[in-house]
């Protein structure tokens, strides 16, 4: 079983950077709802929650032990998100980015070199910076920005499903990803204002 390390922050520490931001997203993939970025600082002496992991390899249960556990002992930590509108109006790789960035903004402390997963974030100087392959598989602050984005947007998916305009299509228990009951409900009942149309198959919509 793999748990992520503190080995990349070690380094950065020992270079001499203080604050080392841990950044990833979630809701890429989804049909439906906003895309969420999380920023996680930890510092040198943390003592990381036991169990922290990519949160794809964690139960919900266990996501939400963490997430709690991560926000009593980070640094500091910040959430950016975009609408469904702006992953519409700009597409999913450019809002990506943009709810990096708001995460980024929003972090207090504000970090001297950001940790990402897979990805370097435009306009941010470069030597800030470090793209990590599978960066939630292998390093800590990664690994909590990934469980505390994915916990956030689950909650907010559940607080749609309570809504009785979306109901029908059970976002709390999918996330708005293309499950086989997702794509029944897009055939009964079409698309609503939180849907991204444009990643819905055709075949879904032609009915």
């Amino acid at each position: 079983m793999i748990y992520p390390t503190l080995d990349i922050e070690k380094d950065l520490w020992n270079q001499g950077y203080r604050f080392i931001a841990g950044i990833d997203e979630a809701g890429r993939g989804s049909w439906a709802g906003p895309v969420v970025a999380a920023a996680v600082v930890f510092s040198p002496n943390i003592k990381v929650p036991e169990g922290l992991r990519d949160s794809k390899l964690l139960t919900p249960k266990k996501r939400e032990e963490l997430d709690e556990q991560i926000r009593e002992v980070a640094v500091g930590f910040a959430i950016g998100e975009v609408s469904v509108e702006g992953i519409e109006k700009r597409g999913i790789a450019v809002a990506t980015q943009m709810a990096m960035r708001r995460a980024l903004r929003d972090l207090d402390p504000e970090p001297d070199f950001s940790l990402i997963d897979y990805f370097t974030i435009q306009y941010i100087k470069k030597s800030s910076q470090k793209a990590v392959k599978k960066g939630d598989l292998h390093c800590v602050s990664i690994a909590a920005a990934s469980i505390v984005a994915k916990v956030y947007r689950d909650n907010l998916m559940r607080q749609f499903d309570e809504d009785e305009e979306f109901g029908v299509y059970q976002f709390g228990k999918h996330k708005g990803y293309g499950t086989k009951s997702h794509q029944e409900a897009i055939r009964e009942f079409g698309v609503c204002r939180i849907h991204r149309v444009s990643f819905i198959p055709g075949k879904l919509l032609d009915v």
